[in-house]
């Protein structure tokens, strides 16, 4: 193979002759580059005849160097080898080329609004065939107890029912302390006293403590449902258990529907003892009622159709609350992104839809539980 000669520019009387090879195994060859730069740097822009037919060769480097000292535009007085040519035919044409500009979307407020619309309606469809499949798979489970998924419905227990006693029973106690405290205050104002045993048991035990222990589990359980999923999505598990053939809805959804269904009316009963027990506490403190009377007034005060709803409620609840939580834990996407803001999504929309279904206990069982 010829050895390469060094790259080198001769200028005279306002012309400038390139002899040598231009390419890049030359023009990295000590300090080829750092010379022919140098030398180029002067020439940038002055009106100058270019001879580059005594080049040996040229590749792509060699042209584009040259190229980029005439300022990207080919000399007026240019006299190439043949071979040449080409290398800056396609300089000039991909210089000429215009990037296309981004199309820039503008979408009106009623485009916004249809589009969110679209949305709602996806999700509504998703969130109906889900609940279709956890019902077929619950039918599936009754008619085959023996291989229904137990240890998953008892470790969906342990973790959203027993390890969420401690946040559920602090909340409660102060709630009950809060509402205790505000009471006696107005209370004692009419002479009202004995009624606040009426007061904090019917709004402790009607509506309160369930929907306090909804929003825990919702914040807590429902977050940890959703990012499981997820990272089973972005790990390709979820994959890997189509391919061998066991169903999502049965091992992962319905277990989890199953186990909230469960653990959330002792959820709201723990909630509704330590948030009474917390306004027994601030009623004694206050208004000098005695536990005894707190108690035994208890029951009068707070007729059994109230238990019922409370227990009611926190079962609905947490149904709702696993059904939400699946929907948009299965459709996360395989990346990050995706998982932190479907779990944001996800507790939102758990702990709305959980006030929306208080509403309509509260509107349907309105002349329920009342003397």
């Amino acid at each position: 193979m010829p050895t390469a000669k060094e790259p080198t520019l001769t200028l005279n009387s306002g012309a400038v002759a390139a002899t040598g090879t231009w390419q890049v195994h030359a023009l990295a060859q000590g300090k080829a580059m750092d010379t022919i730069t140098a030398m180029l740097k002067p020439l940038a822009g002055k009106t100058v005849k270019w001879d580059l037919s005594a080049v040996d060769s040229m590749d792509h480097i060699g042209a584009q160097l040259l190229w980029n000292a005439w300022g990207k535009s080919r000399p007026s007085d240019l006299q190439l080898a043949p071979g040449q040519e080409e290398f800056f035919n396609r300089l000039e044409a991909t210089g000429n080329l215009e990037l296309p500009r981004p199309r820039q979307q503008r979408l009106t407020v009623v485009m916004k609004l249809g589009f969110a619309m679209l949305l709602f309606f996806e999700h509504m469809a998703g969130f109906i065939r889900l609940i279709g499949q956890v019902t077929l798979d619950t039918g599936r489970f009754i008619r085959h107890p023996m291989r229904g998924p137990w240890r998953e419905i008892s470790a969906n227990i342990f973790h959203a029912g027993f390890q969420a006693l401690g946040i559920t029973a602090l909340v409660g106690f102060l709630i009950g302390v809060v509402l205790s405290y505000l009471s006696a205050q107005q209370l004692r104002a009419f002479g009202g006293d004995v009624y606040l045993v009426n007061l904090l048991g019917m709004s402790v035990i009607r509506e309160l403590g369930p929907l306090l222990a909804a929003i825990l589990v919702a914040g807590r359980s429902g977050s940890s449902i959703t990012a499981q999923l997820g990272v089973m999505r972005v790990t390709e598990e979820l994959d890997a258990m189509l391919v061998m053939g066991i169903s999502h809805g049965f091992r992962l959804i319905m277990p989890k529907v199953l186990a909230l269904a469960i653990a959330m009316p002792l959820l709201v009963i723990w909630t509704d003892t330590m948030a009474l027990i917390g306004g027994m506490v601030s009623a004694k403190i206050e208004l000098n009622l005695s536990a005894q009377y707190f108690i035994g007034k208890l029951p009068d005060a707070v007729p059994l159709a109230n238990y019922m709803i409370g227990l009611g409620k926190g079962a609905v609840f947490g149904i709702l609350i696993a059904l939400v939580s699946c929907h948009f834990g299965l459709r996360i996407k395989p990346n990050t992104e995706s998982l932190g803001r479907g779990t944001t999504t996800s507790v939102v929309t758990a702990i709305t839809v959980v006030i929306l279904a208080d509403a309509v206990f509260a509107i349907v069982f309105n002349g329920v539980g009342f003397r």
